[in-house]
């Protein structure tokens, strides 16, 4: 996979390509990451990317000609790839969208700043647009960077177990279950006794169930759209019933 990310701060890019997963990938060949400077692509002697918007208003607007070079210039390194824009008016970033972008051989992620970019570009240039959260941020840095750190996750051989992606929380609708590591005991709350049994058939059960319970108590709008199966179906059944057994007591 080819992440190609367009800002006019390849600075804040290219020390996360060096860490972590990220580093990791890269070396092994699963991933590259390249910061593609749109001031390269400006004219005149200060390089400007923004100018005033038409029609008034406050803040200032990229301009089109040096954008739509530096996609240009994306586009010719891998033809494949399918074009991003980073903003809030974009379809919301989640695991599901994750795996969508999985199928893609390279993403181009266009960081915009200021008050956005030329709205040419968008008609002209985008095949996509995506946002990490109802909230505004300074430019489009923070999430190109959410999206490949997300995207990486999932292609294999990028983390140390096969399976470890598959159990991460929102992988089919569920929170991931509770931890533990030594020490034991740490300050008087104990490692529940089923982590130690080494009976991995109900320390799997255990999981699944505090699963469950972190999602309906943190998400429970995850659990309404969970096909939920016949094992599950059981656990949620046992604590109505428990539930029944409280409230009559």
């Amino acid at each position: 996979m080819d992440f190609s990310v367009l800002t006019i701060f390849p600075e804040l890019i290219n020390p996360f390509s060096n860490l972590g997963i990220i580093g990791r990938s890269i070396e092994r060949d699963l991933i590259s990451v390249s910061a593609i400077n749109i001031r390269d692509f400006a004219k005149g002697k200060h390089k400007v990317t923004d100018d005033r918007p038409y029609g008034g208003g406050c803040g200032m607007v990229m301009k089109p000609e040096p954008l739509a070079a530096a996609i240009k210039a994306a586009k010719k390194k891998n033809p494949s790839a399918i074009t991003i824009h980073l903003t809030p008016q974009g379809r919301p970033f989640n695991q599901k969208l994750a795996h969508e972008l999985l199928d893609n051989k390279g993403l181009i992620l266009i960081c915009g700043r200021y008050e956005g970019v030329d709205e040419r570009i968008t008609h002209n240039f985008i095949d996509d647009e995506i946002s990490i959260g109802d909230y505004v941020l300074t430019g489009g840095e923070i999430a190109a960077l959410v999206i490949i750190d997300a995207v990486t996750r999932l292609i294999p051989g990028s983390l140390g177990g096969i399976d470890s992606a598959d159990k991460d929380s929102f992988e089919d609708d569920l929170l991931e279950h509770g931890h533990y590591t030594r020490p034991k005991s740490f300050m008087g709350d104990e490692v529940p006794e089923v982590l130690l049994s080494g009976n991995h058939a109900e320390i799997e059960k255990w999981r699944l169930e505090t699963s469950l319970i972190r999602t309906f108590l943190k998400r429970p709008d995850l659990l309404k759209k969970r096909q939920l199966n016949t094992q599950e179906i059981n656990i949620l059944k046992k604590w109505r019933s428990d539930l029944k057994k409280l409230t009559h007591a």
